[in-house]
């Protein structure tokens, strides 16, 4: 997402490096050209003018700190400013005092309603909340087919309803199941239309006076760019949204949507989706998101997935096989496996601060890494338990035998096994420091 928008302001933060200081000359010149950026990125035209007359004040409107080169006080400001355009800070759901809370899920047709209740439930859960969840779409062919698929495949309780009944009766029986059986949220996936009409509003107004939600959230597909942020706004005065979900996130290069959306229908973003898997979904948070759009990283997310991903106990057992020289092509195997959870190598090395910058993530190169990593898992995969435990007994006819199994050479199983000793001698040297430590060494490489 941004990658356009991304492109044209590191462009803009280039060029802004070469001056010495600001005039109301050379900047009505970059002001333009922030303007013409915003604009191509689908950004609302009432927003674009209120972020740069906003930003064209800030510069000419005190003096640049000494300490500040005339580049950082205007990343500063974009950066500050952006995220006012975004929301400022996260906004957490919210939750009645007396469950279950009742979550309306709303939106057009197609925008990923059914997939982000699942989204939900799932997010929910791993943060300690259990959801009961509740197809209402008997319109849409295999809607309700659809969440039920969703919910087994996450192994979430979902309540037993079918095109034939009616949304308000669907509703009010699941509500009586959700608050009988003390599950503590009910997701309501609720039915859309190919564009909004009066029946759609009436039905929705309807569930909303027999419910009364907790949250109504409104579901956006962000490629659909000003159309997103027009339904919205419609949705909005008909049937006061308490949020924005932004969904496809990862197929927008514009961010038109994510940069408009706030401003215009004047409810916060409370999530995004970010991929196509049940665990592609995070908190919106206006300060990171603003940092990743000028290519600054994004630190704090990268360090909620990977704490998301490998649990305190997985770490302990690598420690101390670490500490044991006992790290073996199975452990090495096993932490691949764990690091795809993360999500691809280029999503990854966008969220790092340099890296960002230093690094296209849209180059080829990076399909080839990918090529790489699948190399590795089929020639450990080829391996006996006994050479994946103890490595050096990998000799000339034993290589022969994994690459023919594996469909590589015995040049790429060499590779693997020199860089499987070289990242273990390396882990080892991180072992006797402390936590702080190692995070200030970690930094120092970053940075």
């Amino acid at each position: 997402m941004f990658d356009n928008l991304s492109d044209k302001l590191n462009q803009i933060m280039k060029r802004v490096r070469g001056e010495v200081k600001f005039s109301e000359s050379n900047i009505k010149e970059i002001i333009r050209e922030v303007k013409l950026a915003l604009l191509e990125a689908d950004v609302h035209y009432r927003v674009v003018k209120d972020f740069t007359n906003s930003v064209r004040e800030k510069i000419l409107g005190k003096e640049v700190l000494e300490s500040l080169s005339p580049s950082q006080h205007f990343i500063k400001i974009i950066h500050t400013e952006m995220v006012k355009v975004l929301g400022e800070k996260a906004e957490a759901i919210r939750f009645s005092t007396e469950p279950p809370s009742v979550i309306m899920l709303v939106g057009l047709q197609g925008a990923g309603k059914t997939t982000f209740a699942a989204k939900l439930a799932l997010f929910l859960r791993k943060n300690g909340k259990s959801s009961y969840l509740v197809p209402a779409d008997v319109y849409r062919p295999a809607a309700v087919h659809q969440l039920k698929v969703l919910a087994k495949s996450i192994s979430n309780p979902v309540y037993d309803s079918n095109d034939k009944m009616e949304p308000a009766d669907i509703c009010k029986k699941a509500y009586q199941e959700a608050r009988d059986s003390g599950f503590e949220t009910l997701i309501i996936d609720t039915a859309g239309r190919l564009h909004i009409n009066e029946e759609l509003m009436d039905e929705l107004k309807n569930l909303k006076r027999l419910l009364n939600p907790v949250e109504i959230l409104y579901v956006a597909d962000s490629m659909t760019g000003q159309d997103a942020v027009n339904s919205a706004s419609q949705f909005n005065e008909t049937l006061d949204l308490s949020g924005i979900i932004l969904t496809k996130i990862d197929g927008d290069a514009r961010g038109g949507a994510a940069l408009s959306i706030k401003s215009v229908v004047g409810k916060p973003i409370k999530y995004v989706s970010t991929g196509e898997k049940l665990n592609d979904m995070e908190v919106f948070h206006p300060d990171r998101m603003a940092s990743k759009i000028l290519g600054m990283g994004d630190m704090l997310s990268l360090i909620e997935k990977i704490e998301d991903s490998f649990s305190e106990n997985q770490a302990k057992k690598m420690q101390e096989k670490l500490k044991k020289a006992s790290f073996t092509l199975q452990d090495f195997y096993d932490q691949l496996q764990q690091m795809k959870k993360l999500g691809p190598m280029n999503k990854i090395m966008e969220m790092i601060p340099g890296l960002s910058k230093m690094v296209n993530t849209r180059d080829k190169d990076f399909a080839v890494e990918e090529k790489e990593l699948k190399k590795i898992e089929a020639m450990i995969q080829s391996m006996t338990p006994e050479e994946r435990d103890h490595y050096k007994i990998i000799d000339k006819s034993r290589k022969i035998r994994i690459t023919k199994g594996s469909g590589t050479s015995v040049a790429d199983l060499n590779k693997l096994l020199k860089q499987f000793e070289l990242s273990r001698k390396m882990m080892k040297k991180f072992m006797p420091m402390g936590r702080k430590s190692k995070m200030k060494d970690i930094m120092k490489y970053i940075q």
